[in-house]
């Protein structure tokens, strides 16, 4: 038999054993990527992401339908509307810089430019930014942006969920990285920074919002205690000024004052970095349980804050606090910052649910977890709870415990002085980096988007939208393709 007639009588194995030969042959470890085509991709990329997926504005909201007919961040938005709170434009600003200074590329370079203009676009006379930035002029006279000659009343700064506190990180680090040259990005920054600390209280603690300063006499320091009783049911006082530890409101804004300090060299921030310390060291609850809650009235007491987050010890927020007193201890070399943890973490893990979790809120004075219904009645059990926020948490006691551990028995740190440039870590060319970028690059479709499965979550259950452009999986695969480019400019230096 014949070459020819073996083929021609085995149409099926012949095409499976030729991919077996090549994949036979082929070396060991992902297609070497040709760095010209990754920046290609990047270049692809990042074009449209600022032409479709930006809004009117420059700014940009958590995802797109695959279509680009509909958007949204925390509702549904049109495309004259931006988004603050990560993944949206601070979060998309943030990965144009990092990608930047991976590559050098003058593309992101502009891009990050570009985005920090629309945020400077919508910061408020108060300082800050809202959880939106309406660029449509009907909706812009509603708030007072600095930018307009005519402002409107809408004046709050809003600090949960990290909103003001990712914009003033971005536009600080991207200040830095133009070696401070662009006049506008370094006022805005500034402006942010400054507002936040006079947003301070004098006891250390910042609110979840605000629209005006504190008075100086006001909030005095005083350690926290627990109320002779509490509410059961859901008051519907405004919570807005209250000493707010919850979405890591505090834990932010201790990171934003560590980073301005170490960018601008400032020793008020770095003060306020320590008030803000200091309040979690007395925020800290007395035993019997030693732990720490969401928020705190005025008191220096927990108290309620939505109709789902009662007066409670946080099994949620507490791990952040430890590991910011830690992160203060590294960047301050002052041992009070650690003083708390070991009776936390104990007292924690004495209440670690049988699937090794913990609760969101344990009950003052008992420790029992406490749960919600759908109808939002508060319950001991876990049976009916709403699906839209977390009520249990997962655990991160031993990576504390061995941080904590850590810190004990190495020599205190050094404390640095004045500003310090930020360093830019050069990734190792590896195959796992490799086939990460073959693999985000293989993704694009002809647009220049990563498209994936998904929903929108805010544009109804009947919505049809079953494909998704994604701020976050924009921002991740950007990042990847940049330390790839990174990776291969670094290695062929090397040869």
């Amino acid at each position: 038999m014949t070459l020819s007639e073996w083929r021609s009588g085995n149409r099926l194995w012949c095409p499976l054993l030729c991919l077996l030969a090549a994949a036979l042959a082929a070396p060991c470890g992902a297609r070497e990527v040709d760095p010209a085509e990754a920046r290609q991709a990047m270049h692809r990329a990042v074009d449209f992401f600022r032409q479709h997926a930006a809004s009117k504005g420059g700014g940009y909201v958590y995802r797109l339908s695959g279509d680009l007919m509909k958007r949204e961040g925390e509702g549904a938005v049109d495309a004259a509307t931006a988004w603050v709170q990560p993944p949206g434009t601070p979060a998309i600003g943030m990965a144009y810089l990092q990608a930047y200074q991976l590559t050098g590329d003058s593309v992101l370079r502009e891009a990050a430019i570009e985005t920090a203009e629309a945020l400077i676009n919508g910061q408020l006379e108060s300082g800050g930014w809202d959880n939106r930035i309406e660029f449509a002029p009907k909706e812009r006279r509603r708030y007072a942006y600095r930018v307009e000659k005519h402002k409107g009343d809408r004046n709050v700064t809003t600090l949960d969920d990290n909103k003001s506190q990712s914009a003033a990180m971005f536009l600080m680090r991207l200040d830095q990285a133009l070696d401070f040259q662009h006049p506008e990005i370094h006022e805005s920054s500034l402006y942010a920074l400054d507002s936040f600390v006079r947003a301070q209280y004098p006891n250390g603690a910042w609110p979840q919002r605000y629209s005006e300063f504190p008075e100086a006499e006001s909030s005095p320091p005083r350690k926290a205690s627990f109320p002779e009783n509490w509410p059961r049911k859901f008051p519907k006082r405004d919570y807005g000024g209250f000493y707010t530890l919850n979405d890591n409101t505090i834990r932010d804004m201790i990171e934003t004052m560590l980073a301005a300090h170490r960018i601008y060299g400032d020793q008020r921030y770095l003060d306020a970095a320590r008030r803000g310390g200091d309040f979690l060291l007395r925020a800290q609850l007395p035993e019997p349980q030693p732990g720490w809650a969401q928020q705190y009235n005025e008191q220096m007491q927990p108290a309620w804050a939505r109709k789902f987050e009662p007066p409670a010890i946080t099994g949620g927020e507490s791990q952040g606090v430890m590991s910011t007193l830690m992160r203060l201890y590294r960047e301050t070399g002052e041992p009070k910052y650690l003083e708390p943890i070991p009776r936390a973490v104990e007292y924690y893990r004495s209440l670690l649910l049988e699937d090794g979790q913990l609760a969101r809120f344990y009950e003052l004075g008992t420790d029992r977890p406490l749960f919600f219904t759908k109808d939002y009645q508060l319950t001991y059990s876990d049976a009916d709870m709403p699906t839209h926020y977390g009520f249990k948490v997962g655990s991160k006691l031993d990576t504390i415990e061995r941080e904590y551990q850590r810190l004990v028995r190495q020599p205190p740190p050094k404390v640095a002085d004045g500003p310090r440039k930020e360093r830019v870590e050069t990734p190792r060319l590896t195959d796992s980096l490799a086939k990460d970028a073959e693999k985000t690059i293989a993704a694009l479709d002809e647009r220049g988007a990563w498209v994936e499965q998904g929903r929108l979550r805010y544009h109804g259950d009947e919505d049809p939208t079953r494909e998704v452009i994604d701020s976050r999986t924009f921002a991740e695969n950007l990042l990847v393709l940049a330390r790839y480019i990174a990776a291969a400019q670094s290695s062929d230096n090397e040869r």
